[in-house]
């Protein structure tokens, strides 16, 4: 009898391991975006997964050049002069392969949406965030650090 609770005790653990290592192998979770360019922490972003799509919303901005509160200045449309904070900048986004994409990602820095490819490396920890427009090989990424 104590055999068998121990050998479902080490199965659970077992699994239970499997399932953490199985959600750090996905965008899905709460993320600091790095500047490419300064590399400083500029905001935290959650990623969450709706019906096969992946989308992202500023829960945080950490740093801005226009203050605390900064606005989509440049955005067109429903963004325009909207608070980045709360604010959707990645949609439609799934999965293909290894990867993340098909979507499109917001740039509240300069108003423009760009098509949008992410790649979860270093054990689901960091976050390759790549925006571009026409071909994937042209265009700029960022590195996003997991959150716990």
């Amino acid at each position: 009898m104590k055999h068998a609770v121990r050998l479902a005790i080490a199965a659970a653990l077992l699994l239970g391991a499997g399932a953490v290592y199985a959600a750090n192998d996905t965008p899905v979770g709460t993320w600091k975006t790095i500047d490419d360019a300064t590399h400083k922490p500029k905001s935290i972003v959650q990623i969450t997964e709706t019906n096969g799509e992946l989308q992202a919303k500023v829960l945080q901005v950490l740093q801005s050049d226009d203050g605390p509160h900064p606005v989509c200045s440049k955005c067109d449309g429903s963004r325009k002069n909207q608070p980045v904070e709360g604010m959707t900048i990645m949609w439609g986004v799934s999965k293909d392969d290894d990867v993340w994409d098909g979507g499109k990602i917001l740039d509240p820095n300069n108003g423009k949406t760009y098509k949008v490819k992410l790649t979860v490396t270093d054990d689901g920890q960091k976050l390759d965030v790549h925006g571009y427009i026409g071909f994937s090989l042209l265009g700029r990424s960022q590195v996003w650090e997991r959150q716990q």
